[in-house]
C-alpha cells in the first residue's frame, strides 16, 4: 500500500472513469485502489455495481456514499466477529456521511439528482461533482487515520 498519494491525481482518475462509463461507486473503488496501491481485486469494483441510481435504481443511497463505505471498512473494518475495529469504522464512516451531507445536501440519490433525466449531461455533471468529492474527502480520513 502506497501513503504518499497524490489526492489530485486520484481525483482526476475517478472523473476519468466515471466519464468512461464507471458508475459513481465503482469509480470511486477504482481511483482509491490505484491511489493508495491496494492489493485489492477488482471484484471489489464489481461488488460495488449494485449501488447506482440508489441502489440498483431505487434511488436511496448516493452510490458515491456507498463505495466510501465500502473503503472505509476496507482500511477499518473488523476481520473477526469482536473486533473492536468495528467502533473505529463506524465513527468514520459516520463522519464521512456527515460531510458528504453537507457538502451535497443530501445522501439519497434522488433526493440529489431529482429533476435530472438520468444520463442528462446535467446529472453526470453533478455525479462528476459528488465522485469528485467523494475522493477527495475520502482520501483525507484515510491519510489521517492510518
Amino acid at each position: 500500500m502506497n501513503t504518499n498519494v497524490d489526492v489530485d491525481a486520484m481525483r482526476k482518475d475517478a472523473v476519468e472513469i466515471f466519464q468512461k462509463g464507471f458508475a459513481c461507486s465503482e469509480s470511486v473503488i477504482y481511483a482509491i485502489k490505484k491511489g493508495f496501491d491496494l492489493d485489492l481485486s477488482d471484484d471489489a469494483i464489481a461488488m460495488s455495481s449494485g449501488f447506482p441510481w440508489g441502489l440498483g435504481d431505487g434511488g436511496c443511497i448516493c452510490g458515491a456514499l456507498a463505495g466510501a463505505t465500502m473503503c472505509i471498512g476496507y482500511f477499518f473494518g473488523r476481520r473477526t466477529p469482536g473486533d473492536e475495529a468495528f467502533l473505529k469504522c463506524q465513527r468514520l464512516t459516520k463522519e464521512f456521511h456527515d460531510a458528504f451531507k453537507e457538502h451535497c445536501g443530501a445522501t439519497c440519490c434522488r433526493v440529489l439528482t431529482r429533476g435530472k433525466e438520468k444520463n442528462s449531461p446535467e446529472r453526470k455533471a453533478q455525479c462528476i461533482s459528488f465522485v469528485d468529492f467523494t475522493v477527495e474527502k475520502l482520501a483525507e480520513i484515510i491519510l489521517r487515520e492510518l
